[in-house]
């Protein structure tokens, strides 16, 4: 997260049909900042009545407490959004010095965030096969269930895993030669994570959990003010988008295949050593 720059490179701007408009000069000035509030906005939205309601259950005895790895998952992706927000904000004000400082703790905390996700996923899943095995009878068919929806979700899990990393790389990769490509990365690579906030929001309309169609639609409508900037404001889709969706529609595609087929529970079971 080394360069998010808020204005347009020298290159964009010879193909900026709106060029000397100060309007949108300052809409590419905070349109990032604006971003990264929403991802936030949408992670909160989705986190904090979702966390309140596990904390009472909790509390209650109606299911376990939560693993380490949980909390230390919830500060290192808080972490991240928050300094995404604070990067784009520098930029934005001009402070370019203290961006490029700050994107080395940025750097870091999304590593960290990629391994405790790949402890993260396993751990959570393991907590609801232990317990399937030492329920009573009667209580085993709604933990199945439990577990035959996680079985799904992994899949979701393995997209991160993979995409989020993926993206990010290519936006550090390009943070000196395109820093278009390089901000835009940033996010396109941070929405990939976004689902997990997105599926907690109950009053959204879903196909889940039977479907994760909802998922990837709600993905891409994360990132439509900045894809829609970019359309107005060149009248063109940025090479962003381009490799975005070239790489994500694939696994939607397959992740929209494989979910909640016996082949597919027999493999997740069969990852997870169960």
């Amino acid at each position: 997260m080394a360069t998010i720059t808020a204005s347009m490179s020298e290159s964009e701007r010879g193909r900026d049909a709106l060029s000397g408009t100060p309007r949108a000069h300052a809409i590419d000035r905070w349109i990032f900042v604006g971003m990264a509030v929403w991802f936030i906005a949408i992670t909160l939205t989705g986190f904090i009545p979702d966390s309140i309601m596990k904390v009472g259950m909790v509390q209650a005895g109606a299911r376990p407490p939560f693993p380490i790895v949980l909390h230390i998952h919830a500060v290192l992706m808080g972490s991240f959004l928050v300094i995404l927000f604070t990067q784009t904000w520098l930029m934005a004000t001009g402070r370019r010095g203290l961006h490029m400082q700050l994107g080395v703790l940025g750097m870091a905390v999304a590593a960290a965030l990629v391994v405790v996700g790949f402890v993260l996923a396993p751990t959570m899943y393991y907590q609801t096969w232990n317990a399937l095995q030492s329920a009573p009878a009667a209580g085993r068919a709604e933990l199945q269930q439990v577990l035959s929806v996680k079985d799904n979700i992994f899949l979701l899990q393995m997209r991160i895993g993979i995409l989020f990393p993926l993206f990010l790389a290519i936006g550090l990769r390009a943070r000196g030669a395109n820093a278009g490509l390089h901000k835009r990365m940033m996010f396109l690579a941070t929405v990939m994570a976004l689902p997990a906030g997105i599926d907690r929001i109950s009053w959204l309309p879903t196909t889940f959990p039977a479907s994760p169609l909802a998922v990837d639609l709600y993905t891409v409508l994360a990132i439509s003010p900045m894809l829609l900037w970019d359309l107005i404001r060149n009248r063109r889709l940025h090479e962003a988008y381009w490799i975005w969706f070239a790489v994500t529609i694939p696994f939607a595609v397959a992740v929209n295949m494989l979910w909640d087929t016996p082949w597919w529970h027999s493999t997740a079971k069969h990852i997870m050593g169960v």
